[in-house]
């Protein structure tokens, strides 16, 4: 715009085309054909970048994986020495054995077998008795040395023991005649003991009448009817049989005077009457249900056998 004595004009000046390579002025507007040329141009170039982006992934996805396997590879390589160190130490260092408890079996395998006493049944009462009573009762129940026969010095058959225990059977036999109650009381583990026991008491009884006092194959009531019927002089038998004769009055201690106790015999498992757990509370039952109080009045004796 030029401005001359107050009077304008106006000049027009074309505007230059510059392209991107040559940067030289060219005509406006472009012709069809340099605007064809230009998107020649462009496809060209913005194809390659489309088609490398989804090659670099691929190629950083695999190389990730590969970098992945290459350390776990490391991992277990360096895991599995560690693993046969430890194998072959624990085949090098000896095994602790563990220690067997040792049952009774085993103890008196080891052992020679002694002859039972008086103070052997003494400490065996005062054993059970230590959780269950104060120590008074405890003082009451201490049986006195006149309170036991002699014992078993395992030469002796039961025959010749009872001999020796009982001179005067003869006699003691003849004055015997109350019913359900028994003079000699022999107690054992078994009922296969019993029947031993019974035929080694034909050299000792004579005419005296003996009852077998087991559970096995004989009824209770079959029992109680032949303690009944006339006078029995000798029962042999379990604790367990005979304290459920007791309860169901069958079986009473009014005439008991010896009570033997079948102490020094073992069973297969070595063990001795007092050693099996069920036959041990069984014979203390016994003892509490009339045999200690028979003792302390001096009616009725033990003997160890």
């Amino acid at each position: 715009i030029r401005r001359r004595e107050g009077k304008t004009s106006t000049v027009f000046f074309p505007l230059l085309n510059v392209s991107r390579r040559s940067k030289q002025p060219g005509p406006w507007p472009p012709d069809a054909s340099e605007a064809e040329e230009e998107t020649q141009e462009k496809q060209p170039t913005e194809k390659p970048s489309t088609q490398t982006q989804p090659e670099k992934r691929k190629r950083v996805t695999e190389n990730t994986l590969k970098a992945k396997k290459k350390k776990k590879n490391d991992q277990k390589e360096c895991i599995i020495p560690q693993k046969k160190e430890t194998e072959d130490e624990k085949s090098t260092k000896p095994k602790k054995k563990r220690k067997k408890k040792k049952t009774i079996t085993d103890v008196l395998s080891s052992s020679e077998p002694k002859p039972g006493c008086s103070a052997d049944l003494q400490n065996l009462v005062t054993q059970y008795f230590s959780d269950k009573r104060s120590v008074i009762e405890q003082e009451e129940l201490k049986l006195l040395d006149s309170c036991f026969l002699s014992s078993n010095d395992l030469t002796h058959t039961l025959s010749s023991y009872l001999k020796q225990v009982c001179p005067k059977w003869a006699k003691i036999q003849k004055q015997h005649t109350e019913m359900s109650s028994v003079v000699l009381l022999i107690v054992c583990s078994s009922a296969l003991r019993t029947i031993e026991l019974i035929k080694q008491l034909t050299a000792f009884k004579g005419g005296a009448k003996a009852i077998k006092l087991f559970a096995k194959h004989i009824k209770i009531e079959e029992q109680v009817k032949l303690l009944q019927k006339g006078v029995t002089h000798i029962g042999v038998g379990t604790p367990g049989r005979i304290n459920a004769l007791i309860e169901k009055e069958g079986l009473n201690l009014k005439a008991l005077r010896y009570m033997v106790l079948d102490w020094n015999w073992r069973d297969q498992k070595l063990r001795r009457m007092v050693d099996i757990p069920e036959v041990k509370l069984d014979f203390m039952k016994l003892l509490e249900s009339g045999v200690l109080n028979g003792c302390k009045e001096d009616k009725v004796k033990i003997g160890l056998f």
